[in-house]
């Protein structure tokens, strides 16, 4: 196996482990900062139960991700040597701006609210957790804006040997980064809501604190729902963005080998690459222009053309990205998607209408919902970044071109093997710890009492 293709197999592996965490990261943050600002506006101690059980499984959770994401910046100097000495004056701008600033802001404050219960006011520690959620949706400002311009070049100026940065404000100013950056942390918020809800499932079922896990229900299913449509309307938006900007990506994600107008949607397709077609498919008439255009007209490129019009401008090559991962990938991402839709209306119409516990299918349909916005997050990516290739700077720098010449396929072998047994067993941990926490229910942290008074409801809006 070629060095190039091991790399991109460390660097695809190592960045889906690393990507399990910083998603839930993002929501619990939010979900807990706002259970404790119910806390500190109510007086009511189960309130406080909530911020301490959920706020646990946060830190797990987050250590987990601050461990898993180190390993990825150093591939950039090992395996990606040619990258980093060629976009490395821009790309390492992001970055640094990310460790230097959300990050230690983040670490910081997430320091002082697990250390700070009782020692300082509630005002201040609540203060720290919000600053912990802000910062950590900073933190994926600076990573996408790094990412976008990999799918969206600006700013830039080439040189004989690199491209060099012309205005730092043309990063932020980048429209991809801006179709990107909302979706993206609203899946995080979308994740960290179907995991309150799928665990206050479990426990409702078997009938566990129920007034603890109903409040919690209620938050998760407020911000669940609120962050699924937000997901699902904003990428409707990123993808009529992406046909006119990047056509060829949704070209793939659509295996539409001619251009069409209307053009059909394939539900599902035999994929051959090699001959450019589809050998056979099931569609529905006009509905990618619909998704497109908002229109059941337009003409939406197709892959053939699409790569004549890239060796007329970029010379001879083969500039189609892998289709068949590309098509799947974003069907299973859509379906997770309208999967936790469906859910969050269910659940929210249950729990407001006071018919959750006799819901138990549905309750059962949230436990085991809890992987569906990884699964959606993780699909998500690979037609982000599989559906970029060949480039690794769209339009500037091939992935052959970048990476390193001096690492051998031996020693990336050791590294891979090294790197996914570790991160296999970061993940199990992970997973224990957060099965273990979550099973044991907030019984097990030490709050003196409960002095909510039995079946009292308090909102969390009053």
């Amino acid at each position: 196996m070629s060095e190039l293709l091991l790399a991109r197999w460390q660097f695809g592996l190592t960045s889906a482990y690393h990507f399990l965490f910083v998603p839930l990261t993002l929501g619990l943050s939010l979900l807990v900062a706002i259970m404790e600002t119910a806390y500190v506006r109510t007086g009511n101690d189960t309130y406080k139960k909530m911020t301490k059980f959920w706020g646990k499984l946060f830190v797990i959770n987050f250590a987990m991700g601050v461990v898993t994401g180190i390993v990825l910046v150093f591939q950039f100097g090992m395996n990606w040597s040619e990258y980093s000495r060629f976009v490395g004056d821009i790309f390492g701008v992001p970055l640094a701006i990310e460790a230097l600033l959300a990050f230690f802001l983040e670490s910081t404050f997430l320091g002082i609210w697990i250390f700070g219960w009782d020692k300082i006011s509630k005002k201040i520690h609540l203060m720290s957790i919000w600053l912990v959620a802000i910062a950590s949706s900073i933190s994926s400002l600076w990573i996408l804006t790094a990412n976008s311009f990999m799918q969206n070049p600006v700013s830039y100026r080439l040189t004989e040997t690199k491209a060099e940065l012309v205005n730092f404000g043309g990063l932020l100013t980048n429209s991809y980064l801006w179709h990107q950056f909302p979706h993206v942390l609203l899946g995080g918020f979308c994740t960290g809501a179907f995991f309150v809800l799928g665990v206050s499932a479990y426990h409702l079922l078997r009938k566990n604190d129920a007034a603890f896990f109903k409040k919690s229900f209620q938050i998760g299913i407020i911000i669940g729902l609120i962050s699924v449509l937000g997901v699902v309307g904003l990428g409707h938006v990123q993808g009529q963005y992406l046909v006119k900007n990047k056509p060829l990506k949704m070209a793939a994600a659509e295996a539409l080998w001619e251009t069409a107008d209307p053009a059909p949607f394939a539900i599902v397709a035999s994929i051959d690459q090699e001959k450019r077609e589809n050998s056979w498919e099931i569609s529905i008439p006009a509905f990618t222009s619909f998704m497109a255009y908002n229109s059941f007209s337009g003409e939406v490129k197709g892959l053939r053309d699409l790569q004549a019009e890239y060796e007329a401008a970029y010379g001879p090559g083969d500039y189609l990205p892998p289709v068949t991962p590309v098509f799947w990938s974003f069907r299973l991402m859509v379906g997770a998607g309208s999967l936790m839709a469906l859910l969050a209306l269910l659940g929210i119409f249950a729990h407001f209408r006071g018919r959750l516990d006799d819901r138990t299918f549905l309750l059962r349909a949230f436990t085991w919902a809890i992987p569906l916005p990884f699964l959606a997050n993780l699909f998500g990516w690979i037609v982000t970044e599989m559906g970029r290739q060949p480039w690794i700077v769209y339009g500037l720098q091939t992935v052959n071109d970048a990476v390193s010449p001096n690492v051998s396929a031996g020693e990336i072998w050791v590294t891979l093997i090294g790197f996914t047994v570790i991160y296999s067993l970061l993940a199990l941990a992970d997973l224990y710890l957060l099965t273990k926490y979550a099973k044991l229910g907030p019984i097990e942290i030490d709050i003196s009492k409960d002095i909510q008074v039995p079946g009292e409801e308090v909102s969390l809006w009053t």
